[in-house]
């Protein structure tokens, strides 16, 4: 019984990044995010085109939040993604990774978290245990290894604080293109 339910398992994940993920319309991908695997996602959100997942759950987008094209979400450690995100395309979300110094180099899994109005840039790559406070910003190519705060600008590898946004925010990252 294990052997089957792991087989429908990662089918459903295989199916998930190599059928759905190219499927131009919105709401059959949502539908397969939402009913089998398991993701909450919220009013007007979406994932565009070649997104793809590591695993059923474990994932959560609040409303009016977008994730653009070809993203890497390894949500094994689990994602959260606040109201009015956006995420540009082909950025990485690492919620694992292996401890190198262990003599077994075992598996470890942390959380990841972007709270409302984050904007993170193209190609930008976020470690897990790290938390986008809310407003802030991670800039194109950048890696983010440690929590960035509020409304803080981060830019490099590894990122860095480099200045403050306005903290107003009166915005909708809604982004639904047809055919994406």
């Amino acid at each position: 019984m294990g052997r089957i339910r792991n087989f429908i398992t990662e089918f459903r994940i295989w199916f998930c990044n190599f059928v759905i993920a190219y499927i131009p319309f919105h709401f059959i991908r949502l539908a397969y995010y939402r009913h089998i695997m398991n993701f909450k996602i919220g009013k007007n959100s979406s994932v565009n085109l070649g997104c793809v997942f590591n695993t059923p759950g474990l994932f959560e987008m609040q409303d009016n939040s977008t994730i653009n094209q070809f993203c890497h979400i390894d949500n094994r450690g689990s994602i959260f993604i606040g109201n009015n995100v956006s995420i540009s395309p082909k950025c990485s979300l690492v919620s694992a990774d292996h401890d190198v110094n262990d003599e077994e180099c075992i598996g470890r899994v942390g959380p990841i978290v972007l709270e409302d109005y984050v904007f993170v840039g193209y190609n930008a790559i976020i470690l897990k245990d790290c938390t986008l406070k809310r407003g802030a910003v991670l800039g194109a190519r950048s890696l983010l290894t440690q929590s960035a705060e509020a409304d803080g600008i981060y830019f490099g590898i590894p990122a860095r604080l480099k200045k403050h946004r306005n903290p107003v925010y009166n915005y909708s990252s809604e982004y639904m293109r047809l055919f994406h």
